[in-house]
């Protein structure tokens, strides 16, 4: 009776060591599986913030060509908004009131960016 009980200690001694082995293996695992995520997302933010900086540099480009550069912060903003409004598909009339200035301001600022819509008209057979 003794040694059963001292086989059974031994035995369960001996699965304990094998369990905390086996969870501090499965621990590293999971930790390595961490960093490779880790690493990936840090690569794909580095990307991101290099194509946002291209971004703005063209649009800074973009910018000074078209001579927008010399509006100042204000007038800016109010092209950002009222191109991304109509860009939304906003009337004249209706980014007009959100922005709260006339629509022929609006139509003036907006003018460069309206893509011309085809006129169609009726054609006649001279025939």
């Amino acid at each position: 009776m003794e040694w059963t009980l001292a086989i059974l200690l031994i035995i369960a001694a001996i699965l304990l060591i094998v369990s905390v082995v086996k969870t501090r293996q499965s621990s590293k695992v999971e930790q390595r599986e961490i960093d490779t995520v880790y690493v990936s997302l840090m690569e794909e933010i580095n990307k991101l913030q290099e194509k946002i900086r291209t971004i703005e540099l063209d649009g800074e480009i973009t910018a000074q060509e078209a001579r927008v550069l010399g509006m100042n912060t204000k007038d800016r903003l109010l092209l950002r908004e009222s191109l991304d409004l109509y860009k939304r598909g906003y009337t004249l009339e209706g980014i007009a009131e959100k922005t709260k200035v006339t629509e022929r301001k609006v139509e003036s600022l907006l003018t460069p960016y309206m893509v011309p819509k085809l006129e169609r008209g009726t054609v006649s057979n001279e025939s």
